[in-house]
């Protein structure tokens, strides 16, 4: 299913394919957790799902702190 989601940190908005049914996705935005509703995702995807945010956006944010 594509998910289309603004980031928290950039406000870019961005749009993924993600392996969710439409019941998974009801049930996340009624405040069920992701990890146990879809324990199939990548963290990346869950990330992508709760806050917007994909992992060059963490890289790039971040890079100094490494």
């Amino acid at each position: 299913m594509k998910i289309t989601r603004k980031s928290i940190m950039s406000g870019i908005v961005r749009t993924r394919e993600i392996k969710i049914t439409t019941e998974q996705l009801e049930q996340f935005n009624n405040g069920r957790h992701i990890q146990w509703l879809c324990p199939n995702l990548s963290t990346d995807d869950r990330e992508f799902l709760m806050t917007g945010i994909i992992q060059e956006e963490w890289d790039e944010t971040f890079k100094e702190i490494e």
